[in-house]
């Protein structure tokens, strides 16, 4: 391939357009308020009476046993995502790797249509989330694995921002039309709510597969490394080879390091987000998703924003100050759940929107041009930056849930806070980085 085609840059990041609808529609909006409606029970007046559930024998809180299924998930990629992406490097697999996980989550998606409001169905919608999660973050190392391959270091903080632009473009698309769907064509064609939310779960797999193949019919499938036949010891070979690499290099060892922390609070926050505003401020729908799009349509602002201060001041100032800025914003949820303040939550959805795009996509080109520019091991290097990113949701989320569960009074508002902690550190060890490629400007 080609760096620098604009057909190619296009046709990749749809794939960004495609995949998007699964952390925006699944993970923040409307899911979790479908799942919270069904697992919770409240009195005629709106206060919840019992918010648990019985899975495996044992009762858990709601919230916390979808955290606890995710971060297995997690864990389950952080043994595997490696392996794949070694076997992928070496025998010219990344492309097949990356569909196949593509139709994993997408299928996933899809058997979130089975969770209603029977209790036995809890398991068909924990073991869509556990599937649907599994395809959707594993699928991520080998599409970003891509960025350093369609465009140079120049280019990357612009390529991997509009990527993030149209994954929010697109998934904001979506969302607005399942809403339109549930609360205005349903009801004339006599579906109900419930009904009405479990097809547009079908939709945001139909919609990622679909969108998918944009990309897929541009990606021509990597040449061989080693002809043999691929196998989980070809896999862990290239994996060593890289690995060595990695850790000759200080640079990558420590942004891995600031970036574990990073991504403790950045993805913990998207993941409970709107479980936030529906339990601790009982925010309904239709007040709660208009906050989510919100985040959505500031957020394509944000990518270009943070982009742009890092071609004036350079990666990691504009890292920093992003770091710097969340902080700020989990002081505020703390004080937001503390008043109960509705607007307070919009207000702080703008600031997550504006702050949101632009430290994923500054991470995602950030590591791109801290790896050498003529290895073919992309992926193989990618996978020590998903491996980072999911260990950190593994702990990110099992904290947030630990303390949650703990914590009988202010459980959710104390995790919020807990949050500030990693966002301090990760600032910390990013000051530590010492890489001329971080501090230089583009003119």
């Amino acid at each position: 391939m080609n760096r620098n085609d604009p057909k190619l840059i296009k046709s990749w990041t749809f794939y960004d357009w495609a995949n998007s609808v699964y952390p925006l529609v699944i993970s923040s909006a409307i899911f979790p308020v479908y799942y919270t409606a069904v697992t919770t029970k409240k009195d005629s007046l709106g206060n919840i009476i019992d918010d648990h559930v019985m899975f495996l024998g044992m009762q858990f809180k709601n919230t916390v046993i979808s955290n606890y299924v995710l971060a297995f998930s997690f864990l389950i990629i952080c043994f595997t995502s490696p392996l794949l992406s070694g076997i992928a490097d070496s025998k010219g697999l990344k492309k097949r790797f990356l569909q196949f996980f593509c139709y994993l989550g997408a299928t996933g998606c899809v058997g979130l249509f089975f969770l209603d409001s029977n209790p036995i169905t809890l398991n068909y919608g924990l073991i869509g989330i556990f599937i649907a999660s599994l395809g959707f973050w594993s699928s991520l190392v080998f599409y970003n694995s891509y960025l350093p391959e369609i465009t140079d270091a120049q280019n990357m903080d612009k390529v991997s921002a509009k990527g993030y632009a149209m994954g929010y473009i697109g998934s904001s698309l979506l969302l607005i039309l399942c809403l339109v769907f549930i609360q205005g064509i349903a009801p004339t064609l006599g579906i109900d709510t419930g009904l009405a939310t479990r097809i547009c779960f079908l939709s945001v797999g139909i919609w990622w597969i679909s969108f998918a193949q944009i990309f897929f019919s541009k990606i021509k499938v990597n040449k061989a490394v080693n002809k043999s036949e691929g196998n989980i010891w070809s896999g862990f070979h290239e994996l060593q080879k890289v690995w060595k690499m990695v850790k000759q290099s200080s640079s990558l060892l420590g942004f891995l390091r600031a970036f574990l922390f990073l991504s403790m609070g950045v993805q913990t926050i998207m993941l409970v987000a709107a479980y936030f505003g529906a339990k601790l401020l009982n925010m309904p729908a239709g007040k709660l998703i208009p906050v989510i799009l919100t985040i959505q349509f500031v957020g394509i602002g944000g990518s270009y924003l943070f982009s742009w201060i890092s071609k004036k001041k350079g990666n990691k100032f504009s890292l920093g100050l992003a770091l710097l800025s969340w902080m700020f914003i989990c002081i505020g949820a703390w004080f937001d759940a503390e008043y109960k303040s509705e607007e307070g939550f919009y207000v702080l959805g703008f600031f997550v929107g504006a702050v949101m795009g632009g430290i994923q996509s500054m991470s995602r080109s950030t590591y791109s041009k801290l790896i050498p520019m003529d290895t073919e091991d992309t992926a193989s290097f990618f996978s020590f930056y998903d491996i980072t990113e999911k260990i950190a949701m593994v702990i990110g989320l099992f904290i947030f849930a630990f303390v949650e569960e703990h914590s009988p009074e202010k459980g959710m508002q104390n995790s919020v806070f807990a949050l500030i902690f990693f966002f301090l550190i990760s600032w910390i060890l990013l000051q530590r980085v010492k890489d001329s490629r971080l501090n230089s400007v583009n003119h």
